[in-house]
């Protein structure tokens, strides 16, 4: 029987087969990570083909194996064809979450999503049973897995959704099906999968659309950004965060030196300042908006304070680290030209006389890439930054703010080993995963 959820269909699933998920260890889909029991499913990929594991999943302790070709299916006890196995993990995940009735939060956006759905954990986690997303496992794959880790002593999920492509987010939401949610901005990310911004604006807007359809559906947003304000829809009930009075949580930017430090009031309740863990004024308003879910759940004004102090950020996401010689800000997770722009400009506020950036190029911008690029170097210039740039787009244009322009991180690397050592200066490393910026670390 097929289920209508928005643009999706999904089957129902067998009884059968969820009591075997359900009497199983967990899912897996790599043989490598196969533990006694394992729900295994075999995945195909761009560059394998899990199928061809379905026998050695069984040999490895796999309790049952899901295939999508039937020419694997060498065991028709402890085997199961189905027509495709990620529609299959797909439906799974999502007859397992309409198992709960508990709160669903649902975290979107072009930057920052990682970093805010950590900090509404941090802050959640203060007074719930939490299960929210591990790293950033954000897309068709990773938001089942997460689902289907829900048990009896989760009060609250966090679901992260990532979109690099139209109707991402609508498919994602109708798999876990969410009641709260947030947009933490809409910037130019993925321009290559939603050809221009319009797109991007579409595609986000999709879980607003999706807590429309909800019963007591609940957006928390963020008061001043217009762009969020002029696209919400009139249903679901709202919680806003700002720096206005207009909203229901004002916070305010004490200083960057380079940390984040801030107060926030809610109703008669005024905070003392909050020394936080991490650099920018874009983490000020990730803050914010874990202190508004934390309101919206009744968590105690002092720990959540007390929860956004306390985290750490990890996986180079506005990191702070100090070498023998300098002081780095390592934000080299990702890059867009949104989060660039952000991370550039938090980056002048800083006093600091000694300040450095190594920029790597902005990955899948498309037909925008050579302007997008071209417009941080006249960021760049306009804040009076220096930088080191590193990538083919960046090194095709020539800047005075321009200190050198390497093709790779392994060029830059070399550089900063064999020439006259950086010293005594604060460095933004900020670029697209795949340019590695991280590897420069030692070497400064």
């Amino acid at each position: 029987m097929l289920i209508q959820i928005g643009f999706f269909y999904f089957y129902h699933m067998d009884e059968k087969m969820y009591e075997l998920f359900l009497n199983s260890s967990g899912v897996c889909t790599d043989t490598r990570a196969i533990e006694k029991d394992t729900f295994f499913v075999c995945i195909k990929g761009d560059n394998f083909d899990g199928n061809t594991f379905a026998k050695g999943a069984l040999e490895k302790g796999a309790k049952h194996v899901i295939v999508d070709n039937p020419a694997y299916c060498t065991d028709s006890k402890n085997m199961t064809v189905v027509e495709n196995s990620v529609t299959f993990l797909q439906n799974l995940a999502l007859h397992h979450r309409k198992q709960f009735n508990i709160p669903i939060i649902g975290i979107t956006g072009s930057n920052g999503k990682t970093t805010t759905k950590e900090l509404i954990n941090a802050v959640l986690s203060k007074k719930f049973n939490v299960l929210s997303t591990k790293g950033n496992l954000n897309n068709h794959l990773g938001v089942p897995f997460t689902l289907l880790q829900l048990n009896k002593q989760h009060e609250i999920a966090i679901i992260e959704m990532g979109a690099n492509k139209f109707k991402d987010i609508e498919e994602l939401c109708a798999i876990a099906l969410p009641n709260y949610g947030i947009i933490t901005n809409i910037g130019k990310a993925h321009l290559e999968g939603f050809i221009d911004h319009a797109g991007v604006i579409k595609t986000k807007r999709e879980l607003y659309e999706s807590l429309d359809l909800v019963e007591n559906g609940t957006i928390i947003i963020n008061e001043d950004d217009e762009l969020l304000k002029e696209i919400v829809p009139a249903g679901p009930s709202r919680f806003t965060y700002g720096t206005s009075n207009k909203s229901n949580v004002v916070g305010e930017l004490v200083d960057l030196s380079p940390f984040v430090e801030m107060r926030w009031e809610f109703k008669e309740f005024k905070s003392s300042v909050v020394s936080t863990q991490m650099v920018g004024k874009y983490n000020f308003y990730n803050y914010l908006s874990a202190i508004a879910f934390g309101l919206t759940f009744g968590v105690d004004y002092k720990l959540i304070s007390e929860a956004i102090s306390e985290y750490t950020p990890t996986n180079n996401r506005s990191q702070v680290k100090k070498t023998s010689r300098n002081s780095l800000i390592l934000d080299c997770y990702n890059a867009n030209p949104t989060s660039m722009k952000s991370a550039l400009e938090s980056f002048a506020m800083i006093e600091n006389p000694n300040k450095l950036c190594i920029l790597g190029d902005m990955k899948e911008l498309g037909v925008e890439s050579s302007v997008e690029h071209k417009a941080i170097i006249n960021l760049l210039e306009d804040l009076k930054l220096k930088a080191y740039t590193v990538g083919k787009e960046f090194k095709e244009i020539k800047s005075s703010a321009v200190l050198h322009a390497f093709e790779t991180s392994e060029d830059c690397k070399n550089h900063l080993e064999s020439e006259q050592q950086i010293a005594n200066q604060l460095i933004l490393l900020k670029g697209s995963r795949s340019i590695q910026l991280e590897i420069l670390e030692n070497s400064l």
